[in-house]
C-alpha cells in the first residue's frame, strides 16, 4: 500500500511532491497543520479537526483555501488510495510562496500539502504497563492554542525526553504544568481529573475533549485548572491524552514513582470508554 502525497489540488508521486523555496512555511513556519487519525479506515472526530484547522488558519490569518466539503473529499480520495486500515492524516496550510519579507505578501495564494500515511498504534504491552516522563521547560511561544507549524519548541523538548529515555516530555512554565510536548496532560487526584484549562498556554487536543466528555459521561469529576510540578509527582494518577496515543497512563516522572506505580483505576476507565468509542 503507498503512502498518498497531495499538494495544491492534486495527488502526486511522492517523489515529486514539492514546494517552493520560498515558501513561508519553510522561511518562517508560517502555517499551520492538522493530524487526523483513523480507525477501521474511517477518520475519526474530522469535523473537530477541520474546525480547529479552521480556527488557527483564521487566528493566523491565512486564507482556507478549500470548503469544509471539498476537504472531506481530499480525504476520502486519500484514503482510499492508501487503503491503509489504520492512517494518520497530516493537513499543512502555509501562507503561500513569495520574496522572504516578513510582512505578509499581497494576493498570494496558501500552500497546501496532505501527506497520508499508515499509522502504527501503540503496543498494547506499553499500554498496559503504562509510560515514563521527564519535565522540562516550556520555551514556546505564547499561542501554544494556534496549531501552528513552529514546532522548535516541541522538537527540543522531544530530544530532552530522548535523552532521558522516557516516552515523553511535560512541559513547565512559571511552576506549573501546561502539557505534553505531543500530549495533554491529566493528573488523578482524589477522584478528580485536572487538566490545565483552555487558552494560549495550550492546544486543546481534540483527543482531551473526547476523554473529558467520557469523564463527565462515567460520573468522574473534572477540574481544568494548572498544576503544580510537585502536585503532578503527588497525584494519584496521570495519563496522557493525544491523536496517535490516545490515552496512555504515567507511571513516573523525573525518576519520581506516580502513585502505585501502573496505570489506576481511571486512567484504565477511561482508555477502556475511548476504546469501546472507536471499536
Amino acid at each position: 500500500m503507498p503512502d498518498v502525497a497531495f499538494v495544491n489540488g492534486r495527488f502526486l508521486p511522492w517523489k515529486d511532491a514539492t514546494v517552493s523555496i520560498d515558501d513561508r512555511g519553510f522561511q518562517f513556519g508560517d502555517g499551520v497543520y492538522e493530524v487526523v487519525r483513523t480507525y477501521q479506515g474511517q477518520p475519526f472526530e474530522l469535523e473537530a479537526h477541520l474546525d480547529r484547522l479552521n480556527r488557527s488558519a483564521q487566528e493566523l490569518r491565512i486564507t482556507q483555501p478549500y470548503l469544509r466539503t471539498q476537504w472531506v473529499r481530499w480525504i476520502e480520495q486519500g484514503l482510499s488510495q492508501a487503503g491503509y486500515r489504520e492512517a494518520k492524516v497530516y493537513i499543512q496550510i502555509t501562507r503561500g510562496a513569495a520574496p522572504r519579507d516578513h510582512a505578509f505578501p499581497v494576493d498570494t495564494p496558501p500552500t497546501v500539502v496532505m501527506t497520508i500515511r499508515e499509522l502504527h498504534p501503540l503496543e498494547s504491552e506499553t499500554r498496559r504497563v503504562g509510560v515514563t516522563a521527564c519535565t522540562c521547560e516550556d520555551l514556546r511561544w505564547g499561542r501554544c492554542d494556534i496549531k501552528s507549524l513552529n514546532l522548535l519548541g516541541n522538537v527540543l523538548a522531544r530530544e530532552e525526553a530522548k535523552k532521558a529515555r522516557v516516552f515523553e516530555a511535560i512541559l513547565v512554565k512559571d511552576g506549573l504544568v501546561t502539557e505534553g510536548s505531543l500530549s495533554n496532560v491529566m493528573a488523578v487526584q482524589s477522584g478528580t481529573v485536572v487538566t490545565a484549562p483552555e487558552g494560549p498556554r495550550i492546544l486543546s487536543g481534540v483527543t482531551r475533549t473526547v476523554v473529558l466528555g467520557l469523564a463527565k459521561q462515567q460520573h468522574i469529576p473534572v477540574e481544568e485548572r494548572f498544576l503544580s510540578v510537585e502536585a503532578l509527582y503527588q497525584a494519584d494518577e496521570v495519563f496522557l491524552t493525544g491523536t496517535t496515543i490516545e490515552v496512555v497512563g504515567v507511571i513516573s516522572i523525573d525518576g519520581r514513582t506516580i502513585g502505585s506505580g501502573q496505570p489506576g483505576p481511571i486512567t484504565k476507565q477511561l482508555a477502556a470508554g475511548w476504546a469501546l468509542l472507536t471499536g
